[in-house]
């Protein structure tokens, strides 16, 4: 299944493989995500999911298989064994489990540094300061602001991150990530340390992201009432291998799945 059976892949995972000297932390892994749909990976503590992320944005060159990705009007490609920031180029952007903010820079300038991704200025326009680097600058300012109030956090662009609410460090890092333009949003465990308000806001907010900004989501998350609730469909792995996928009704009641890692009393 790739993203269903009438939906265009935008990433397309084969056969991968992970090793940690004598681990193997992937095993064969496929993984699809289809165009603007939300996709989790579930398993236990230990599974390899963070793994799979660490590989699909550069932070790991797998072992073996290929990582192919689809960006809206362009051809499929390989982007296994690129840097980090080809990979974001390209169009993934990631947050991470621990939030990884500038924690003595303001909100804004927290999306900005992001934003420069996606600036043509070198280093002499941005030493001379001439009319396209000034362009630019302003265009930075601007679209920053604009995530913000789109994440709702209009009204703190000039607060020290550090100073932020934790729920609203969280909108901060996935601000920042929407800020490089990505076809793909990785969100590794979002409702970490959250309240059950702040999940509730989450999905809203990740559900307006996918309509808004028309781009897919692949999310590692251990809150299980969220994930069956947000996302169109779940990759269940253990051990590295893919032992169950499919829509959230399904995988609940799969037997492999509720004996590895949903428990007995999810069944």
């Amino acid at each position: 299944m790739k993203g269903g059976p009438d939906m265009e892949t935008v990433l397309e995972v084969t056969q991968l493989d992970m090793n940690f000297g004598g681990l193997k932390a992937l095993n064969k892994l496929d993984l699809t995500v289809g165009r603007q749909e939300i996709v989790a990976v579930i398993g236990p503590n230990g599974a390899g999911k963070t793994t799979v992320f660490n590989c699909l944005t550069g932070y790991y060159h797998p072992a073996g298989g290929d990582i192919l990705i689809s960006p809206p009007g362009e051809k499929q490609r390989s982007i296994k064994g690129l840097d980090t920031h080809r990979v974001t180029e390209l169009g993934l952007a990631r947050t991470f489990q621990n939030i990884r903010l500038f924690p003595r820079m303001t909100v804004l300038e927290n999306v900005m540094v992001a934003r420069h991704c996606r600036t043509k200025a070198g280093f002499i326009s941005a030493v001379f300061r001439n009319k396209q680097t000034r362009r630019e600058e302003r265009e930075i300012v601007d679209r920053s602001y604009g995530i913000l109030k789109k994440m709702g956090l209009g009204d703190v662009v000039n607060v020290l991150a550090e100073n932020l609410p934790y729920g609203a460090q969280r909108r901060l890092e996935i601000a920042r990530a929407l800020a490089t333009e990505p076809f793909l949003l990785l969100l590794d465990e979002p409702a970490a340390g959250m309240n059950p308000q702040e999940t509730k806001e989450l999905e809203t907010l990740i559900r307006k992201i996918r309509r808004d900004e028309h781009i897919s989501i692949l999310l590692i998350e251990h809150d299980m009432k969220l994930v069956m609730s947000l996302c169109d469909r779940i990759c269940v792995i253990n051990y590295g291998e893919k032992i169950a996928e499919g829509a959230p009704a399904a995988v609940r009641v799969d037997p492999v799945v509720i004996s590895a890692y949903l428990g007995e009393d999810e069944a």
